[in-house]
């Protein structure tokens, strides 16, 4: 029987993978968390076969929980399950450890198909994210400067390029604006740009 846990913060998605993966594997025992904090005490009771991980969840650090996943459970297989872009993360978080990346948009056989390729110890990628990573090894943009961010400074990064102001991301991930504000003055630095234009342009760039 295979076990599964969906973290979360949305029941609505929650109740949808459920109904799928109930349909598919049957039986299986699905258990559920909708942050952080739940998603690690699930783990400390239970070995999964499968962690359906959504990257955009209140007061949690996803990338954290991701590489945290990964050093405390090696054997674990984690699947990035999120709205998200996935050429800006898909990336980063099957550098910390995910057996793939799918977006919740796709299609119910793409799911399937992730789904099943990870639990035989697979890794999963889209076609689109495939045939641009093909792309960019092509181009020689494989010195792209954001890798060269510290997890929580791409974050910020991520949250700038979508607008968010000091103030939004600090209530975002919960923490003091002077953080984020010394967070952003080192990420420019490193980044060599002087304001968000520049950042944007940047991203631009290196397609992200």
């Amino acid at each position: 029987m295979k076990k599964f846990l969906l973290v979360d913060d949305h029941m609505v998605v929650r109740s949808g993978i459920k109904i799928l993966l109930s349909d598919i594997y049957n039986p299986s025992e699905i258990h559920e968390a909708m942050n952080g904090e739940t998603a690690i005490a699930k783990l400390k009771e239970s070995k999964y076969d499968l962690i359906m991980l959504d990257i955009q969840m209140p007061n949690t650090d996803t990338l954290g929980l991701m590489e945290y996943i990964h050093i405390t459970y090696p054997d674990a297989k984690v699947l990035m399950f999120s709205m998200s872009a996935e050429n800006i993360y898909a990336k980063r978080f099957m550098k910390a450890g995910a057996y793939g990346f799918i977006s919740k948009e796709s299609p119910l056989e793409e799911i399937t198909r992730a789904i099943n390729a990870i639990l035989n110890g697979k890794k999963y990628i889209s076609e689109s994210l495939a045939e641009k990573l093909a792309e960019d090894s092509f181009s020689g943009k494989s010195a792209n400067p954001f890798n060269e961010l510290s997890p929580r400074e791409f974050e910020i990064v991520t949250l700038l390029l979508e607008g968010k102001t000091v103030t939004d991301i600090s209530h975002a991930l919960n923490i003091q604006t002077s953080t984020v504000g010394t967070h952003k003055a080192r990420l420019f630095e490193k980044l060599g740009v002087a304001n968000i234009l520049e950042l944007k342009e940047m991203a631009t760039t290196y397609n992200l």
